[in-house]
């Protein structure tokens, strides 16, 4: 009898890429100018190989590089080598039982192994994974910094296709209400505008800034309030703007005290902070039960991590596309690592027609994951 198929091998690279230097953003969190990525392979014991992707940018995930690539290799990988592929939703447990925290580290490891897991089954990573309930996903943009730095990053995206957007608050409200107002100026009247704290106000200048704010019309309020601060993000919901939950809810534990609390309308999953693409996909089916929207949210993340959010956002039964997703990918580097870009238009992006992930690394990518082995 043909056994099952096992995990034979897992390995790494690294990557660094720059934004494009027309749409960097500047958020309560600092500027994003360029990302650090920990690229993971693993191989199949049938001769398959799946991607993922460490987003490792400790400021915006928390995590970098080389612990990521140190813990694969010396914590999960010894103990996930050699046992069987599937069910991968067991392993993403296997994982958490190895490593504390660590959810993007993990992911880059779970988006790899369910890519190997839904081209054995010769189906879109979507499909594995109980979609797709659709096939195209829209998308929105971030605008950010002041003045002529917002006007610029607003004009490359315009020309790119973007008609959504979010602008970067959080900053001081002065501030905030004056980029807005400009915002507003060159999306229009009737655009898609957000904005996007990134937990830098109090709670007391939320309930300033949101009033201030009215007037331009924003579509939403994403994370007013710091993280831990749920009674807030609650009284907000009052103010009469639907509000994301992005930096508050990591896990399903996060959730359940979003859900209890009250504290918002929608969240951001990310595949990273969830841990792993099943992980993500339980995330927005609780939230889904409890009333809660939920979109795909970014930290930044290059070809192979969008291709897993694309692939995500399609898997939920219940997506907001009220609220488009952050699934950006295909336009906010200078470069991408893929050999074919994802099929995005600025307004959209769609799901490849292909098995896993649906995308392939480029040449020189993959020549990383060789050198690597030769040293």
């Amino acid at each position: 009898m043909k056994g099952p198929v096992l995990v034979s091998a897992i390995d790494t690279a690294h990557v660094r890429m720059r934004a494009h230097p027309d749409l960097v953003v500047q958020g309560a969190k600092g500027a994003h100018d360029q990302s650090d990525f920990l690229l993971v392979r693993v191989t199949a014991s049938n001769g398959l190989t799946g991607y993922g992707e460490v987003s490792a940018t400790p400021l915006w995930s928390g995590e970098d590089g080389t612990t990521a690539d140190h813990l694969i290799q010396t914590v999960l990988a010894p103990a996930l080598i050699g046992k069987p592929l599937a069910p991968v939703g067991a392993t993403e447990s296997t994982m958490d039982r190895l490593l504390a925290g660590n959810p993007f580290t993990k992911a880059g490891v779970g988006t790899a192994l369910w890519d190997v897991y839904a081209r054995l089954l010769d189906v879109p990573l979507a499909q594995a994974l109980g979609g797709p309930y659709r096939t195209e996903i829209p998308i929105k943009l971030s605008l950010s910094g002041d003045d002529a730095h917002l006007t610029k990053v607003y004009e490359s995206a315009s020309a790119a296709g973007f008609r959504a957007f979010k602008v970067k608050v959080g900053l001081g409200v002065e501030g905030d209400v004056a980029r807005m107002a400009l915002a507003r100026k060159l999306v229009g009247e009737r655009g898609f505008l957000g904005v996007d704290a990134n937990g830098g106000w109090s709670r007391a200048q939320a309930r300033r800034a949101i009033r201030l704010l009215a007037p331009y019309g924003p579509a939403f309020i994403e994370q007013p309030t710091q993280p831990g601060d749920l009674e807030g993000m609650a009284e907000l919901r009052s103010e009469g703007f639907p509000v994301i939950a992005d930096e508050s809810v990591f896990g399903m534990d996060d959730l359940v005290r979003v859900i209890r609390a009250k504290a918002a309308d929608v969240i951001s999953v990310y595949i990273g902070k969830s841990g792993g693409p099943g992980r993500a996909v339980q995330l927005g089916r609780t939230a889904a039960a409890f009333g809660l929207g939920s979109l795909l949210g970014s930290n930044g993340e290059l070809g192979v991590g969008a291709a897993a959010q694309l692939q995500v956002a399609c898997a939920l039964p219940e997506l907001t596309t009220e609220f488009p997703s952050d699934i950006i990918g295909a336009h906010y580097y200078a470069e991408d690592i893929l050999a074919e870009p994802l099929d995005s238009d600025g307004a959209f992006i769609r799901l490849p027609d292909a098995a896993g992930l649906g995308v392939r690394l480029a040449d020189e990518v993959l020549a990383l994951f060789d050198r690597k082995e030769q040293r």
